[in-house]
């Protein structure tokens, strides 16, 4: 008896499952059809993504081999190139253009337009927050002669912070900004403890060490 039960309640369910099918087996063939057609379509995207970035890294890489070059036609060539990358190119690809195109600029005595672009990156907040803070830490080490050392100051105080990765490059600026305003112990303090600072690159510890010579250590 077992054995009836369970072969009638198969018969059930096969019969529930081909009315299930009769009525709902279009909506599930078009369901499929739809997933097939969303993956083929991912697909193509992203090969269509790939395509476009190579293109991208393509005039990056082209623009900057004019930017590299003598001051002159091929680095103002340049500067069009770089701007066309950081409107069209994906994220990473913008903010690296426009960092360089603001150093053109700067070198090309445009420092209003090279400023902006610094501003523009230090307030993106799609740009990786490494990016961000070296537009700053640019910014202000073109204004290290003559900006204001108060708001100067205050920009490169959160990247002198141990943990930041520009920190020894602010705090360089730092104490060039204490010597221009004739904190000179203040300064040589700063200098000595990026000499000592194993983490800071070679060239900055190089540096204060020569500034340490200079002001008699």
């Amino acid at each position: 008896m077992p054995d009836i039960f369970d072969e009638v309640d198969e018969d059930l369910r096969a019969e529930r499952m081909r009315k299930l099918l009769q009525r709902y087996g279009g909506l599930l063939v078009l369901a499929m059809a739809l997933v097939v057609a969303g993956v083929g379509g991912w697909q193509a995207w992203k090969l269509h993504e790939a395509r476009v970035n190579a293109g991208v890294a393509r005039e990056f890489l082209t623009a900057l081999d004019g930017a590299a070059g003598p001051p002159g036609d091929a680095r103002r060539a340049a500067l069009p190139e770089l701007a066309k990358v950081a409107q069209d190119g994906n994220a990473g690809y913008r903010v690296l253009a426009r960092l360089r195109e603001a150093a053109l600029k700067f070198d090309a005595g445009d420092a209003a337009g090279a400023e902006a672009l610094w501003t523009e990156v230090a307030n993106d907040a799609a740009a990786d927050p490494l990016l961000r803070d070296a537009a700053v830490l640019q910014s202000v080490l073109h204004q290290i002669d003559h900006g204001d050392p108060a708001a100067l100051e205050a920009r490169l105080k959160p990247l002198a912070a141990p943990g930041n990765p520009w920190h020894a490059l602010a705090e360089e600026a730092q104490a060039m900004l204490d010597l221009r305003q004739g904190h000179n112990d203040t300064a040589r303090a700063t200098l000595k403890r990026l000499v000592q600072d194993v983490t800071a690159p070679d060239g900055v510890r190089g540096r204060a060490n020569g500034l340490l010579a200079r002001l008699g250590g």
